[in-house]
């Protein structure tokens, strides 16, 4: 097995990834101690979901994916203090990682909950959710994989319910929507009463449509 510097995390922390290339896909394999299904949480934020996640399926692998530096460190020090040696953290967009960084085929489960809204209409082209990202990450996910995202604004729910439109996944629906663990701001939205809208979707052949739900 190649050692923390060649697989690219910092030793330090043995939990952040460090690409030693950002212009080719990360090779996973060095990365984790184990093979396993592997999920990624883009927008990984301050870690609490996924840490959570982690702790709770000590089998799975967990990459987080965080842009800014102060979370990064959150998510890295939480998965520490835990002992966890089934979850890494990468610093960088979420949008440039599903694109450039990630293997196809590689991920069993992709999250992305309470993306940045950019709530002005002026300034939903910097919304994530495009049809560019959603074919990016329908890419990275196995036969089968899952594609789960959660919002807690209504106006972009259903933009990305447009983009959905013929994008190969399946709806599907979680046996309990509430068995996830909690995000930071999920737990902040519903302290709040705000209604939160969720899609479970799954990788089909691409003849088959998904249709989705609030």
């Amino acid at each position: 097995m190649a050692d923390a510097k060649s697989a690219g995390f910092s030793p330090a922390s043995g939990i952040e990834l460090i690409p030693a290339n950002y212009f080719a896909p990360v090779d996973l394999a060095q990365v984790f101690p184990r093979a396993a299904h592997l999920e990624i949480d883009l927008g990984c934020g301050d870690g609490a979901f996924l840490v959570a996640m982690a702790e709770r399926f000590p089998e799975r692998n967990f990459l987080g994916i965080e842009r800014l530096l102060g979370r990064v460190r959150s998510a890295c020090g939480r998965a520490a203090r835990h002992g966890l040696g089934n979850v890494r953290v990468l610093r960088v967009e979420s949008s440039y990682a599903v694109k450039y960084l990630l293997p196809p085929g590689s991920i069993a489960v992709a999250h992305l909950l309470f993306p940045d809204p950019w709530p002005k209409k002026r300034h939903h082209r910097r919304r994530i959710v495009t049809r560019e990202f959603v074919a990016a990450v329908r890419r990275l996910l196995a036969p089968g994989g899952q594609f789960r995202i959660v919002t807690d604004q209504a106006d972009y729910f259903e933009s990305i319910r447009a983009l959905l439109a013929g994008a190969a996944f399946a709806e599907e629906t979680p046996d309990e929507v509430d068995a996830f663990p909690l995000t930071t701001f999920e737990k902040h939205f519903r302290a709040q009463g705000a209604p939160i809208h969720w899609l479970l979707l799954r990788k089909v052949a691409s003849s088959r449509k998904a249709v989705a739900r609030q």
